[in-house]
């Protein structure tokens, strides 16, 4: 079995993930803003994230997984002048800011909650952290990389830049931020179009405000990740992960918040997911294809031709490599919904097979088999989290189960039950996908499978008698329902496909 490996964003190449401390991983990734439902661009982040920590922890580290609220200083466009997200949602819907935040905190836990991601160990809210944050701004005033106007402290980017290099992380060079940062309003402040800002002085009409040796304030969106990333998991620490749209400005801004307060770099390995677009189109509310994960749930959104299930949307974000884009459209859902089911079907068939299944003639499913077919899932998950390897695996495993359920294949128990505890593994403990079912629990689908059973040898009994119209007719309207079933030389078989 291979080592893991993963894509670090700053050396631009897969590297040996090897953790500052055997055994331990401290991972940090980047939140919502909660103004706002939680989208497909919250998604995928939480899903590639979960993706990790969940692997991690299987392959025997203990994580500690950190992921942030970003409840204050997140401005309108990313920038440093306007008004804050949440503080604006306030004030159109004439609620307390935190009123706003703790709504859509808790539909954002209802969303990424149905769509089976883990919860963090710790999840750090920006408000609750403003002391840690000035004492980064006043460290990094100490050192001499920020300065102070009309009661705001900026970043000084070309004073670092001289000492260290701003723009490693994205790959951009100082002159062309410069150049591309012309047009921002509040340059007056700014010593350097290129500076971003680790206080901001509130204007009188400005809601959320704290005291600070500088002004009544509120602190730069940059600066809460920096100082909750350091406060639980130390000053270097493993993993930072986030959506790729966050190379620059955030995560670079990160960066140099930290090298400029404690002489050298927090994170070891940086991680980032690709972009989603919808149709072949960025998704964003001027395009009106901006979906809400609770409109994609529920199927209300006028782009929609239908509901999707949290498992339909986590199975797809999981058939595409985290560094892939991944376009959504309804046939590619569509698909997506077949496949889990195909998936999910080869799963409740393996289970039948427990007891061994021998035809006489047939080639034996042998436990090399399954040996290969773990090792190659694990070598696929060793190979930077490549889910699309794994899946395609999975379908081949389900191909194998069929021609066993078909009398085609023969297989013991030992090896049934060796194939179903890998498919286990992957399928739901690692990748997290889980059987739909709606409410019903083990008990139900079991008894559910029975009746079909106990039907189909009601038909098997016409057939005998020839009543040849009383066997089509249970058939028919078994196949009206959903149902698909197979007539074998030994009996039958039938799976569901709704």
């Amino acid at each position: 079995m291979q080592p893991l490996l993963i894509y670090n964003t700053l050396s631009r190449q897969k590297e040996l993930f090897k953790p500052l401390h055997e055994g331990r991983v401290g991972m940090y990734v980047c939140g919502p803003t909660v103004y706002g439902d939680a989208h497909l661009g919250h998604a995928r982040p939480a899903i590639t994230f979960d993706l990790l920590f969940r692997y991690l922890q299987h392959i025997g580290y203990k994580v500690r997984y950190v992921r942030n609220i970003t409840d204050v200083g997140h401005l309108e466009h990313d920038a440093d002048e306007g008004e804050d997200k949440i503080a604006k949602k306030a004030r159109l819907e004439q609620l307390e800011p935190m009123e706003v935040a703790q709504y859509y905190t808790n539909r954002f836990h209802e969303a990424i909650g149905a769509l089976n991601c883990l919860p963090p160990s710790i999840e750090p809210h920006a408000t609750g952290h403003i002391i840690e944050q000035q004492q980064l701004v006043q460290q990094i005033l100490d050192n001499g990389y920020a300065y102070e106007s009309n009661g705001s402290v900026y970043f000084n980017v070309e004073k670092y830049n001289k000492d260290y290099k701003y723009g490693i992380l994205s790959g951009r060079d100082l002159e062309n931020i410069k150049d591309a940062s012309r047009e921002l309003a509040g340059v007056g402040e700014k010593k350097n179009q290129a500076d971003f800002a680790l206080w901001k002085a509130a204007q009188p009409e400005h809601i959320m405000r704290w005291p600070s040796p500088w002004s009544d304030g509120f602190p730069g969106w940059h600066c809460e990740c920096t100082a909750m990333g350091r406060k639980y998991l130390g000053e270097h620490f493993d993993i930072h992960g986030g959506g790729m749209d966050l190379i620059f400005p955030h995560h670079e801004c990160e960066i140099a918040q930290a090298v400029a307060s404690q002489g050298s770099q927090m994170v070891h390995y940086w991680m980032h997911n690709n972009m989603i677009t919808i149709d072949g189109k960025k998704m964003g509310k001027s395009y009106n294809n901006f979906i809400t994960l609770p409109q994609f749930f529920d199927g209300s959104h006028p782009l929609l031709t239908q509901a999707y299930t949290p498992m339909t949307i986590r199975f797809f974000i999981l058939q595409a490599h985290y560094r892939s884009t991944v376009d959504f459209g309804n046939e590619a859902l569509q698909a997506a919904e077949k496949g889990f089911s195909r998936l999910m079907d080869g799963y409740k068939a393996v289970l039948r097979l427990q007891e061994g299944q021998k035809v006489k003639g047939q080639p034996q499913v042998e436990m090399k088999y399954v040996d290969e077919l773990r090792e190659k899932l694990y070598d696929a998950m060793n190979d930077d989290l490549n889910s699309p390897i794994v899946i395609s695996n999975l379908f081949d495993a389900c191909r194998v189960i069929n021609s066993v359920i078909d009398k085609k294949a023969s297989i013991t128990a030992e090896v049934a039950k060796a194939l179903a505890d890998v498919f286990h593994t992957f399928a739901f403990d690692i990748l997290g996908l889980t059987p739909e079912t709606g409410n019903s629990n083990k008990a139900r689908e079991e008894a559910f499978g029975h009746v079909v059973d106990m039907i189909l040898e009601q038909r098997q009994q016409a057939k005998n008698e020839k009543n040849w119209a009383l066997s089509d007719k249970i058939r028919d309207e078994l196949a009206a329902f959903g149902f698909e079933v197979k007539d074998t030389k030994d009996g039958f078989s039938w799976t569901l496909n709704k």
